[in-house]
């Protein structure tokens, strides 16, 4: 428990790689301590050697997003081990499978959408609840949430997904309820966008690297306590909703 009073630490869901790792790795390289939150327990551990080697102190974190015991148990697992939480970035998402049409509007798979939205709307509330009493002891709390410039309303960008694109257009609207619900508090909630980042979730044929997609949020995660809130934000300033 001795750090706990002179080291910060950050959850980072989805963290085991891709933009989640990134963050990992340029939070760790500022001097937090990083938990690694992953469901897939040998790709956890394998990122924490990682982590590690590259001199971050990082522990590992079981985490599915889509549990409400998982969630509460990594809660009490941070807490057994630091304490309390300064910044939870809630990386971890999913696309949704595109075959068949199931992510063309007039051809919708319900049940994709069903899948998309329990990773990347419901997730974010289970982990984020689950974590707010660990949030609430720390100094300058920060929660960043991914999101992603296809949800905006405004700009439409990307192709036609039509359970991954209105996934990240609820989680902006959810950020904003956090934002506001928090407003009288120290903790500081924004969403993110990375741009396009070469991962496996672009199939690694985008222009940007993890490192870049991570800027913008480890700014978001360490923001002073006069920053914005509930606001949208990438490399260049506020996205449009």
């Amino acid at each position: 428990m001795g750090r706990v009073n002179d080291t910060k630490t950050a959850l980072v869901t989805g963290a085991n790689k891709g933009i989640g790792f990134a963050v990992a790795q340029g939070l760790g390289a500022i001097g937090f301590t990083v938990a690694v939150g992953a469901r897939d327990d040998a790709r956890r551990e394998e990122a924490v050697e990682r982590l590690r080697t590259a001199g971050v102190d990082a522990f590992g974190v079981a985490l599915d997003v889509t549990s409400d015991d998982s969630a509460a148990a990594a809660a009490a697992a941070i807490e057994q081990t630091t304490g309390r939480l300064d910044v939870l970035v809630n990386n971890a998402g999913i696309s949704g499978r595109t075959d068949g049409g199931a992510q063309d509007p007039t051809t919708l798979d319900l049940d994709v959408v069903r899948t998309v939205l329990d990773t990347n709307v419901f997730g974010v509330v289970r982990v984020t609840n689950a974590m707010l009493p660990l949030l609430g002891r720390a100094d300058s709390p920060r929660i960043v949430n991914m999101s992603s410039n296809m949800g905006s309303l405004t700009l439409r960008t990307g192709p036609i997904m039509a359970a991954y694109a209105p996934s990240k257009s609820m989680l902006n609207s959810i950020t904003a309820q956090y934002a506001r619900r928090l407003a009288d508090t120290n903790i500081i909630v924004n969403a993110a966008c990375p741009g396009y980042v070469a991962t496996d979730f672009t199939g690694f044929a985008a222009p940007r690297t993890p490192e870049q997609g991570a800027a913008i949020v480890i700014r978001l995660a360490t923001l002073p306590d006069d920053g914005p809130r509930g606001g949208f934000f990438d490399d260049e300033g506020a996205v449009p909703w």
